[in-house]
């Protein structure tokens, strides 16, 4: 079971200027850092462990101090003049093309709640969080959109003055274990690694098609390998996704109709493969990301430093000729296909197919029984009900394990609470077969739930022996690798939950350590992020996504998602490197990419950072046409 969190992270910002507003009590000081009446705040704040966080919530219109640990807030404010002051921030303070006042205040300061009041305050709140009541927006400002900056008052001086920001989270997710069926098959769709010999109900190929300049027919030649790929597979296309690229230079429009041509041609030619007509989705856009990140070896890796209208004035005539040793290879088509498997039983109804299935078995046809077992699968996925599956009785006779096998593990497929049945099922199937991988493989999967869940004691150590002992059973070590992580991720869940946070550090540290062991779906690459980012490993989850978000057919949701984690930082945003992979996500999706300038509580990143200037330039130029 999926749960989502957002992090709140806090960023600390120099004192500035004032607004001429009224700021009641408090006494702004020149340098917080060095103020000797600020000493203890900045201790207290520089040995905040990592698992504590803080942020305001918002209620209708009243606003709220939440903390996920009461005791360390309690020590924070000591004297009766230590609180917090709100800084209610309008995203109406940022216009395109006028230039923004660096001021302290940033927008309507709330007056401050002091010790007092915030001891006697604090109440339990969902999440294993605590709250306190710090103030009510504004009248004038209820309709508008608003992030809420936090003042610390160390004996009424401004010692801290802090914004947030928010990261998607999953502390949750599992790497995906497979189970064994006929093979060893994935649960997810998006879990499918083409690398891997495993039979999986999905998959999904990508194929590159070049385009020669101003034509928009590819040459049989260089869709030869797709088509003959789809010929020799049991598998039918559920989706086709097509991202057409033009190379950059000449004009936008001429370079979009290109694209549109050059892709519908490639979905008009697979549409042929099969009848209904197969979902289609076509994107557009100048292969900005390839330019940039070839022209910087070139001798004009000056223009990487120009705006795109101004590149585009200078790359025609003789440096158009120069550079199209590297456009030749942007002009292209990236064709990615969702592919679901055959099923020839597809049309029967589940009463049919059991019938089947009980003939098939009387006939000792174990073969034909395993592929009517999955057709039957697929209809029960569908009903999302076990009770029929009670009807596929099988003797219990070691000829039948692999059928038996399957029966019991489509519990835990159908749903995860059925794993207990599962379970048990496997358990006497492990008793007529001792040493048989599958089942030894099934029901260590189906035992992390268990544990997980808190369902049945399972002591820790018996637990990672299991485990372990896969490898005498002919389980390869690359999925034991893969289920060992999944153990210190529920392991560290657990840890962080009794507060044992170097425990919980010890599994986040394996994990980072052993990741690389094993071969990452996209999909892999994305939990993990977000599990590193939950326990504010922020640096090891942008380490993770780094090289992946350099090329132009990464993945969208790590790409934003490495965005999400690296935008706050103005030195990452001043590289040369940031700009391509912010193009990058800008022809990707330019709705999403504007997304994330959106107030942290409306689903952004946060709307300040259009304090950045090269940012606010690129949301101005992107997102307001």
């Amino acid at each position: 079971m999926k749960k989502y969190y957002f992090l709140i992270v806090i960023l600390f910002f120099p004192l500035l200027s004032l607004q001429a507003q009224s700021t009641f009590d408090i006494v702004f000081s020149q340098n917080s850092i060095h103020d000797n009446r600020c000493t203890y705040f900045n201790n207290y704040f520089e040995k905040l462990p990592k698992e504590v966080r803080f942020s305001i919530a918002r209620e209708g219109n009243k606003l709220y101090l939440e903390v996920t640990d009461k005791a360390w807030a309690l020590k924070l404010f000591k004297k009766s003049g230590d609180g917090i002051a709100v800084d209610v921030v309008s995203k109406s303070r940022y216009k395109c093309g006028e230039s923004i006042e660096e001021t302290q205040i940033r927008g309507t300061l709330l007056k401050p709640i002091y010790a007092k009041q915030l001891v006697r305050g604090f109440q339990p709140s969902k999440g294993n969080r605590f709250r306190v009541f710090v103030g009510t927006v504004p009248e004038k400002l209820k309709n508008q959109e608003l992030e809420f900056n936090l003042l610390f008052l160390n004996n009424r001086v401004l010692c801290r003055y802090q914004k947030t920001y928010n990261l998607e989270t999953y502390p949750w997710d599992l790497l995906d274990m497979g189970i064994y069926l006929d093979s060893l098959s994935y649960k997810s769709k998006k879990i499918t690694n083409t690398k891997d010999k495993f039979i999986t109900k999905y998959k999904r190929m990508k194929f590159v098609i070049p385009f020669q300049k101003n034509k928009s027919e590819y040459l049989p030649k260089d869709i030869k390998p797709l088509y003959d790929s789809l010929k020799l597979t049991d598998f039918n296309i559920k989706k086709i996704k097509i991202n057409a690229y033009s190379s950059i230079e000449g004009s936008l429009e001429r370079n979009i109709e290109l694209q549109k041509q050059r892709a519908n041609s490639i979905a008009k030619s697979l549409q042929s493969f099969q009848k209904p007509d197969i979902i289609t989705e076509v994107y557009s856009s100048e292969n900005w990301v390839e330019f940039l990140n070839d022209v910087s070896k070139s001798k004009f890796k000056h223009l990487k430093k120009l705006s795109k209208q101004e590149i585009k004035k200078q790359v025609v005539g003789s440096v158009s000729n120069e550079l199209e040793v590297y456009l030749k290879y942007h002009r292209k088509a990236v064709v990615i296909l969702d592919l679901e498997k055959k099923d020839k039983y597809k049309e029967m109804t589940t009463s049919t197919l059991i019938s089947k299935f009980k003939n098939l078995i009387k006939e000792d046809n174990l073969e034909e029984a395993l592929v009517v077992q999955n057709s039957i699968f697929e209809k029960l996925k569908l009903e999302k009900s076990p009770n029929k599956l009670r009807e596929l009785k099988v003797p219990n006779q070691i000829k039948f394990i692999p059928i038996l096998n399957k029966n019991s593990i489509f519990y835990y497929l159908l749903n995860v609470s059925y794993s207990k049945i599962a379970f048990d099922e496997l358990k006497k199937l492990e008793k007529l077969d001792p040493n048989n991988k599958r089942i030894k493989y099934n029901l260590v999967v189906v035992k992390f739930i268990i544990w997980r869940y808190n369902w049945e004691q399972i002591k820790e150590s018996a637990f990672e022996k299991e485990i372990l002992e896969l490898k005498k059973y002919g389980i390869q070590q690359e999925l034991i690798d893969r289920m060992l992580v999944n153990f210190h991720i529920v392991k560290a869940e657990k840890n962080m939950k009794a507060r044992k946070y170097d425990e919980k550090d010890n599994s986040v540290e394996f994990i980072i350590d052993t990741y690389e062991n094993f071969n990452l779906s996209n999909y892999d690459y994305l939990s993990l992020a977000q599990f590193l980012t939950y326990y504010s490993n922020i640096d090891d989850a942008t380490d993770l996504l780094d090289e992946k978000v350099r090329t132009i057919t990464v993945d969208e949701d790590l790409l934003f998602y490495y965005l999400n984690l690296t935008i706050t930082n103005k030195f990452n945003v001043a590289s040369d490197n940031y700009r391509t992979i912010m193009l990058n996500a800008i022809n990707m999706s330019t709705k999403r990419f504007c997304k994330l300038f959106n107030s942290s509580l409306n689903e952004g990143v946060t709307f300040q950072l259009l304090d950045n200037i090269y940012l606010n330039n690129t949301y101005c130029e992107s997102c307001l046409k």
